[in-house]
């Protein structure tokens, strides 16, 4: 109970550092690049997101596929894509964005009847693409180092924000220190099993991730994944009428995608803005074009999940169906049951005796004797005159 209460804790407060950020964002900006953004998004725009939408995500659910089958785990790939649009739509309708994701892993483990080794699956996937995206954000950031990063070398290595960050660092730990002391058992039996556990993880990470049949297709589709991603943002920019390269614009969308991974958003809002104005600020591309960019890609990353209010009608249809399904089953069952047991009663029951009406002609033993006596008597009165005779 104590772990589902801090799971809610930290949901809630994801959700509250996402609005706050976007209140920061207001109050510093203001409203004008928040409606600058959504006014110069049209019909065709939309579209387009719809199409990179499907791309991505099509990659996405074979990534999931490949690695739920590495874990001996089936998933076909058409209801893979499906479960996916369904978690997207989720992602980005709720907060924390990750809730899509939850339900998926638990309804892809609870069909293959394995729920742990379904969100593994899961879990895995996303960390694959995790992975990919901070590998290729660090390549691109070496290679062209952006102003904004230049920004906040100077701004770390000033002694208040090292300070600062040093005393974060020894609370951390000594936190850490506290809840080992605590905890029941001895401090060496709990890193036994903090050390098998994370034995567990690698292997199960090693067969889904880098198994022979499934590493290439894992890599491939996640920079697929990447590519599409890229393409979104680079969509909005110029829907928000940034005309600055895209050579120039990589290193800041690689920012604003790290940023999207951090779990303090509301339905993807939050660290998404406030990386993608400052950015684009330290760059000296203005912080509220930045805004703009960021809430056009919002606007169109949701766009592109809403096929996942197609699947979730579809499925809450075929659920209902099911379910009714089931009943008329049910009934008929018992129906079934009910008329074997009154069968079954019938034949057991004794059979019950019926009186025999004796009509005037049949003759009863009383009255056959009677007769016998009376025809004895006559031979009697005849044989008597023959004697007397003789």
């Amino acid at each position: 109970m104590t772990s589902t209460i801090s799971r809610a804790l930290r949901g809630r407060l994801g959700t509250l550092a996402g609005i706050a950020l976007i209140a920061v964002l207001m109050w510093r900006l203001g409203t004008g690049p928040f409606m600058d953004g959504l006014r110069r998004i049209d019909g065709l725009t939309l579209l387009a997101a719809l199409g990179i939408g499907l791309l991505t995500t099509v990659f996405s659910a074979w990534r999931w596929c490949l690695v739920a089958r590495a874990l001996s785990v089936r998933l076909p790939l058409g209801r893979a894509v499906a479960d996916y649009y369904r978690a997207l739509f989720l992602n980005a309708a709720l907060p924390g964005g990750v809730l899509g994701d939850v339900n998926r892993a638990v309804r892809h483990g609870k069909n293959a009847g394995d729920i742990a080794r379904g969100v593994r699956a899961v879990v895995l996937e996303r960390t694959a693409g995790q992975v990919v995206l901070i590998v290729a954000g660090v390549l691109v950031l070496l290679a062209d180092p952006s102003p904004a990063l230049t920004q906040t070398g100077h701004l770390v290595a000033t002694p208040d924000v090292l300070r600062t960050l040093a005393v974060l660092g020894g609370l951390t730990v000594a936190v850490a220190v506290t809840a080992v002391t605590l905890r029941k058992g001895p401090a060496v039996s709990l890193w036994h099993r903090v050390v098998r556990a994370l034995r567990g993880e690698l292997a199960e990470a090693r067969l889904g991730l880098l198994g022979r049949a499934s590493w290439p297709g894992v890599v491939v589709s996640s920079f697929a994944v990447l590519a599409g991603h890229l393409g979104m943002f680079l969509l909005a920019a110029r829907v928000a009428g940034s005309h600055t390269p895209s050579a120039e614009l990589l290193p800041l969308m690689m920012l604003a995608l790290i940023a999207m991974a951090l779990p303090l958003n509301i339905g993807g809002w939050g660290p998404r803005e406030g990386v993608t104005a400052w950015a684009f600020g330290a760059a000296g591309l203005g912080a509220s074009q930045g805004l703009s960019v960021a809430v056009v890609y919002g606007v169109l990353a949701f766009a592109a999940a809403l096929p996942g209010i197609g699947v979730l009608a579809v499925q809450w249809f075929a659920g209902r169906r099911s379910a009714r399904r089931e009943q008329l089953e049910l009934l008929e069952q018992l129906e079934r049951e009910e008329r074997v047991l009154a069968e079954g009663d019938a034949s057991h029951r004794r059979p019950e005796r019926v009186p025999h009406h004796v009509g005037t002609g049949e003759a009863q033993p009383r009255h056959a004797v009677a007769d016998q006596d009376r025809r004895h008597g006559d031979v009697q009165t005849l044989q008597r005159p023959l004697v007397q005779e003789a």
